[in-house]
């Protein structure tokens, strides 16, 4: 099931970088893009709003000690 914001949906591309190695990108649309499968919120994040914008976007959770 994919995550959705405000009619904003989650997506996740795996990109490689120039050292070789592959990472993950995650990013929120309203239309399908090119490239890039919907995805479930990943675990440790939280969803921001950009006050200006009003764009989503993935925070990391910080964790209190």
């Amino acid at each position: 099931m994919a995550y959705t914001h405000d009619g904003w949906t989650l997506y996740k591309r795996d990109v490689k970088l120039r050292s070789g190695k592959t990472q993950t990108i995650y990013f929120f649309s309203k239309k399908t893009p090119k490239s890039g499968t919907p995805c479930d919120l990943p675990s440790g994040y939280k969803v921001g709003v950009n006050k200006r914008t009003g764009l989503p976007y993935l925070k990391k959770k910080k964790f209190g000690f």
